[in-house]
């Protein structure tokens, strides 16, 4: 109980922390949102390529990573049908942007329950290591909740609406920590395929759907600047913590 709550804490904190963003965003201009959403997109990138693909890589090698990625993009590709044909998305102005914030949201939170595993299976193992662990992973998920909740905003989403769906994404943690004390050690190359799959959705969003929609509020070069800001900005949280 106290390892899932612990987990459970991390993921909606983390997460939340950046979702906080959402009351900040009061009508602003297009070029800001096109900045934002670009240096969400620098940190999603950053994330994937110095975080979860490397941990994957040392877990389950190159043969998982590259199983994980592909079916992690394949099935954020039926998501992305999917959540297009919902009446609910189809029915509202934003609903480019809503679906962008929904399927990062499901990309965060298969992010965070092996995130979790490694979580339970730390405090299983040596209680300073998970604890640890989970101090990091909380500062790792704020740039996710930014980049969760700034199209959602822009798609026409509350500030309190947005910003409690961020802190619903880190929940998964929770269940993950759970199994990962149950299981242990025996989860490591679990967690591994885990990673990759996760890295294989939030790739396939960032590159289809983030990047795409900072150039679509504006066309000139803040998206791509900020984009870069944020990829430094990931891979300095990344290596720092």
């Amino acid at each position: 109980m106290r390892t899932t709550l612990i987990g459970l804490s991390v993921g909606v904190i983390g997460t939340g922390m950046g979702g906080l963003i959402s009351f900040v965003l009061n009508k602003p201009s297009k070029k800001f949102l096109s900045g934002i959403i670009g240096l969400s997109s620098g940190l999603m990138l950053a994330v994937v390529s110095f975080e979860l693909l490397p941990q994957a890589y040392m877990i389950s090698g190159v043969e998982g990573v590259t199983i994980g990625l592909g079916v992690g993009a394949i099935m954020a590709s039926f998501l992305d049908v999917f959540i297009s044909n919902l009446r609910y998305v189809r029915g509202r102005s934003g609903k480019n942007y809503i679906k962008t914030g929904i399927l990062l949201g499901v990309g965060i939170a298969l992010h965070n329950f092996p995130e979790g595993l490694a979580i339970g299976s730390g405090i299983s193992a040596e209680a300073s290591m998970g604890f640890g662990l989970a101090i990091v992973i909380a500062l790792h998920n704020m740039p996710e909740g930014i980049a969760m909740v700034t199209p959602m905003r822009v798609g026409g989403y509350s500030k309190w609406k947005a910003f409690l769906l961020t802190l619903l994404a880190g929940a998964p943690m929770g269940l993950g920590a759970y199994l990962g004390a149950i299981i242990g050690k025996i989860s490591y190359n679990l967690i591994g395929l885990c990673l990759a799959f996760a890295g294989g959705t939030m790739l396939y969003i960032t590159i289809g759907e983030l990047i795409p929609k900072s150039k679509e509020l504006d066309d000139g070069k803040i998206s791509t600047i900020f984009a870069m800001f944020g990829f430094m900005l990931g891979v300095l949280i990344s290596k720092t913590f």
